[in-house]
């Protein structure tokens, strides 16, 4: 279709989708505020190991000389509704589209675009970044929309360590440094691994990530055939192309911990990491460790941000990092307002539960500690009950 002198299009096809690659790597170098996730090794690998039959959906705008300047990959989601969603699934921290910094037109002519694609659909863009280009395509639309929130991400700014350690109390900096000091004096060196040798890398980070998480309740998609394939086929060329880094750690012969780190110009993250439960035996603070060299890669790299993307677990909250909250912005044409209002109701249902259920629990855990109450595996002075 045409658009002044935009062109548009959907691509359909897997195949057709993997040879968009060096043009999408270029639209993707022209997108100040894209991520990792919005690559095309990782994009186009998650299809292939994640993706329906007939449901592809990538919408693309194009100028009259056929370079791109906006791109959206989105599926359409199973189920009885009709609704679609950005490609990537729960593995995915950050979605995104992507539109070229240096033509405004891009964002209303995908805006339009999508509008098109949608056809009666709800889209559904979830775990959005703030700043992100989908908040300009969600500016140009015409139709019903809502802005609601979603997973909330912690980051830091990418310092060296020092000045990561000055951002927490004097006594427990003592304690990091003293921890440094002895992981230090045990011998543990790391090192980056080249392109060549990440396959492999990869697949000692997952057994260690497996070892480490036994009997403590891994998260089952690691574990998963397809989510190996996923990270082989899609991180080599990552690395290749400065947007992902894997890092081995050794003690003696033994790779001991190993660590998948998704980097953009503006930010590193760490995306997942595996260690040898003998460091824990050791004493070792893998989280210190990891961070440690996260800051010295990302701070000497001139990026601004070091994420600790999704979750907000409380070892994360010592280092005082910023918390982020991403957004999920929903996009319907006249005829899909209904779907959309339901969509958004039954989001903002869903976030009431968990929020009720995560006070129900802090307060069980609050009634545990107060007087007179005796809490788990523990006796009272006198021996008797609580």
């Amino acid at each position: 279709m045409k658009g002044g002198t935009l062109l548009t299009e959907i691509v359909r096809d897997a195949a057709e989708f993997g040879r968009l690659g060096p043009e999408w790597t270029a639209l993707y170098g022209r997108c100040a505020t894209a991520t990792p996730f919005q690559s095309h090794a990782w994009l186009h690998s998650w299809w292939l190991s994640y993706g329906r039959p007939g449901a592809l959906r990538v919408v693309l705008v194009r100028r009259a000389d056929d370079t791109p300047v906006a791109a959206a990959a989105l599926m359409r989601a199973p189920g009885p509704l009709p609704v679609l969603t950005p490609l990537g699934g729960a593995i995915t921290d950050f979605t995104d589209v992507l539109l070229d910094d240096a033509c405004p037109e891009a964002a209303p002519a995908l805006a339009a675009a999508l509008a098109r694609a949608a056809r009666g659909a709800v889209i559904d863009l979830r775990e959005v970044r703030p700043g992100a280009a989908a908040e300009r395509v969600y500016g140009a639309w015409c139709g019903p929309r809502r802005r609601l929130a979603d997973s909330l991400c912690l980051e830091l700014p990418a310092v060296p360590m020092e000045s990561l350690l000055a951002r927490i109390p004097s006594g427990k900096a003592q304690r990091v440094r003293a921890k440094l000091r002895k992981m230090d004096a045990l011998g543990i060196d790391e090192r980056i691994v080249p392109a060549a040798e990440v396959p492999v890398a990869l697949e000692r980070l997952l057994r260690l990530h497996q070892l480490q998480w036994r009997g403590r309740g891994v998260t089952a998609e690691h574990t998963s055939e397809r989510f190996a394939q996923h990270l082989t086929r899609a991180v080599r060329p990552m690395v290749e192309r400065g947007d992902a880094m894997v890092t081995e750690f050794r003690l003696g012969d033994a790779v001991v911990c190993a660590d998948l780190t998704l980097m953009s110009p503006r930010l590193a993250g760490g995306y997942l990491y595996g260690a040898d439960p003998e460091l824990r035996a050791r004493k070792v603070d893998v989280a210190a460790m990891l961070l440690r060299h996260g800051a010295r890669e990302t701070s000497a790299s001139g990026r601004a941000t070091l994420s600790m993307l999704r979750g907000t677990e409380p070892y994360k909250h010592h280092w005082r990092p910023e918390t982020v909250p991403n957004q999920r912005l929903l996009l319907a044409g006249p005829g899909s307002a209904p779907l959309l209002w339901l969509r958004a109701g039954a989001a903002n249902g869903r976030r009431w539960a968990a929020r009720q259920a995560r006070e129900r629990e802090w307060v069980g855990r609050v009634a545990e500690r107060l007087p007179g109450r005796r809490q788990p595996g523990t006796e009272t002075p006198n021996g008797g009950g609580g």
